[in-house]
């Protein structure tokens, strides 16, 4: 038999006392126990708690999904008591009752429930319970049918459960329309309908009109309170306004209202945001002065914090004064101190942290195995990180698509696409589709390996399943043409790119730029490269954005000097290595061997000396490359002697050269 009545309402309401059912029973044991029987026996009882046992007790022997209406007795009985705590208790098992038997919604069904009841128990009240016990369950559209269906206005607290329940949902529009309609059915507006309001404002990033509530209020004698305090601080330090945030902190304290531990704690979340950590430790220090102990969200947002600006000596010193304060560290602690030693690349401090985990009784969530596995893929230790996946399915911690797409990677990136593609078959079987990342990053890998073919099928399995590929995807594919030889379609997805939509990166352009140059065709490049990174002055305001999207990197400059070089045109080299530096791009080891070939082609030899004293000064250790590309240099110039002396350096530095016949 069904019993509708919720395991927590009985601890609520019963009494333990069996007079009353005894009565009521053995009184209807000649006679049918029928619903309205029922139904009348609560609504007769005495009082509303020998109403309420008596509830209690035909729950027990009674369906009442098929009886919805002795639920309505009772919660009109409680109603009309002012029992409304435990009214709303019994209105929820209610709603959840018709919401599992009823296709109709589920408003409709039980506004028509309980004001079927033809009783002098009936109570219009129960209307304002059905309001904010819809509000509590998060169905904000069921509260606002409620609403403009009763003809009286509620009363202004199931009002204001009507307006909190529209901010939560986002609702802002429906949220001004219902406050309209309860200023215009004659409510007062209360501190807690303001705070409602100013929340929506800053939820919606409209301080102003937030400000211009707040002012209404002190205008009407409706003090502010904390809450509306803290709410305009968490939404401007959500909005990183943090010098606004600090004023109305300060305004507060001015004002005589004393912050609570969720203001500093909204506070600091907010200097935290913006990397002021000094600022959050330093008003921790003020919340300690003030009394106010913390909590475990409090050392969360400073270790995270601390963990983010890399200051992990600080960050774990933290876990000793959440002892001290007798505040048990969550996985969320645990999460941030693990992801902030595998960002500073100490992963032995980051795994003996999750072993430590289970020695306090709390289990690792997603996010720290996915934090993990992160960091191991990050340094090619994929056995290890495939350990953890299984780890995962041993301790039954279902993996997410960002579990997988992140060894999917890994495996990548060390061109074992074997194991790739048999994890994103895993992840398929376990009800997880690849998204566009897990797409972006096969194609990825499969175009390192030269295995076009394979890319482009899918390529075209993304277009097919609706998934439409990113920048990520569009210039692995182009990049894969070019060094396939295949400029045809490396520029018809370079077209269709940009009909998509898409923008190129400055890697798409250098794609593009050096697989034009590997094709000699340099003129091309650079003026794909002038026109892209705005270096023609033409005053426009084009080609002022066009330069603030495509800041050229080291990679596009060097690809450019080799192709110049290349063709013979040294001077034009020497000009982009000259505007690469300008423009604070460091030259490396491969730009200077690049261009010391390249004037050594056209046998300037007073500059290959002056680059060769360059290398020393920017403090760039010449390595195997550069030494037996000078010294080989040398040698054809018939500068023997400055030969000779790059072939002790490259004996010195003992990289298997020692003389000018092994070059």
């Amino acid at each position: 038999m069904s019993k509708s009545f919720s395991p927590k309402s009985r601890r609520i309401y019963a009494k333990h006392s069996s007079f009353i059912s005894r009565k009521f029973f053995s009184s209807q044991s000649s006679s049918s126990s029928s619903p309205s029987n029922l139904t009348n026996s609560i609504l007769t009882c005495t009082t509303a708690n020998q109403a309420l046992e008596l509830f209690h007790s035909v729950s027990r022997r009674t369906d009442l999904t098929k009886n919805p209406h002795i639920y309505s007795a009772i919660i009109h009985v409680l109603t009309g008591a002012k029992l409304y705590t435990r009214a709303r208790c019994l209105m929820k098992d209610l709603i959840q009752c018709l919401q599992k038997s009823r296709r109709s919604r589920v408003c409709c069904s039980v506004f028509n429930v309980l004001n079927r009841l033809e009783s002098s128990k009936f109570t219009p009240n129960v209307f304002r319970v059905l309001i904010i016990a819809f509000s509590e369950m998060g169905l904000a559209e069921e509260a606002l049918w409620v609403y403009y269906k009763m003809d009286v206005l509620p009363a202004i607290q199931a009002c204001n459960m009507v307006l909190n329940g529209l901010v939560k949902k986002g609702m802002f529009d429906s949220m001004w329309k219902v406050y309209g309609d309860m200023i215009a059915r004659g409510a007062s507006p209360n501190v807690v309908t303001y705070g409602t309001l100013i929340d929506g404002c800053c939820r919606q990033g409209d301080f102003l009109k937030a400000f211009k509530l707040f002012d209404e209020m002190i205008e009407k004698k409706i003090f502010p309170t904390v809450m509306i305090y803290t709410i305009l601080i968490r939404g401007l330090c959500g909005e990183s306004r943090i010098s606004e945030a600090e004023s109305m902190f300060r305004t507060m304290r001015y004002s005589g209202v004393l912050p609570n531990l969720y203001t500093y704690n909204t506070m600091m979340d907010g200097y935290c945001k913006i990397a002021q950590v000094k600022k959050a430790l330093k008003l921790y220090q003020e919340m300690l002065g003030d009394g106010l102990l913390p909590n475990v969200v409090t050392f969360g947002i400073l270790i995270d914090g601390l963990c983010k600006t890399d200051e992990m000596v600080s960050a774990t010193k933290f876990l000793v004064d959440m002892a001290r304060f007798g505040v048990p560290p969550n996985i969320f602690v645990y999460n941030c101190l693990i992801d902030g030693y595998c960002k500073a690349g100490n992963l032995s401090d980051a795994l003996s942290l999750h072993s430590d985990i289970g020695k306090y009784k709390i289990l690792p969530d997603v996010f720290t195995y996915s934090i993990l596995i992160k960091g191991l893929c990050g340094v090619g230790r994929m056995d290890e990180a495939d350990g953890l996946l299984q780890e995962m399915k041993k301790n039954r911690v279902p993996a997410n698509a960002v579990t997988y797409n992140t060894l999917i990677d890994g495996y990548c990136k060390e061109g074992n696409m074997e194991k790739a593609l048999e994890l994103c078959s895993q992840m398929t079987e376990k009800g997880i589709e690849p998204n566009i990342i897990t797409f972006s990053t096969l194609i990825d890998g499969y175009c390192k390996v030269g295995k076009m073919e394979v890319s482009m099928g899918l390529y075209n399995e993304m277009v097919i399943k609706g998934i439409l590929p990113d920048v990520v995807a569009y210039t692995a594919l182009i990049d894969g043409h070019f060094k396939d030889g295949n400029t045809k379609d490396a520029f018809q997805l370079h077209k269709e790119m940009q009909e998509e939509g898409l923008r190129p990166n400055v890697f798409t352009l250098c794609c593009i730029i050096n697989g034009l140059c590997k094709e000699g065709r340099i003129k091309g490049a650079v003026k794909l490269f002038l026109e892209k990174t705005g270096n023609r002055t033409t005053g426009s305001k084009i080609n002022e954005m066009d330069r603030s999207s495509y800041s050229p990197n080291h990679v596009i400059y060097t690809a450019l000097i080799q192709g110049l070089c290349t063709d013979g045109r040294i001077f034009r080299a020497s000009k982009f290595f000259s505007d690469m530096r300008r423009s604070g791009l460091r030259p490396d080891v491969f730009t200077y061997i690049v261009i010391i070939q390249g004037h050594f082609l056209a046998k300037l030899l007073r500059d290959v000396m002056m680059l060769q004293a360059d290398i020393l000064k920017m403090g760039i250790i010449p390595n195997n490359g550069i030494y037996r590309v000078l010294a080989k240099g040398y040698k054809e110039s018939g500068y023997l002697k400055s030969a000779l002396r790059c072939v002790e350096d490259i004996s010195g530095a003992d990289i298997g050269c020692s003389n000018l016949n092994d070059l």
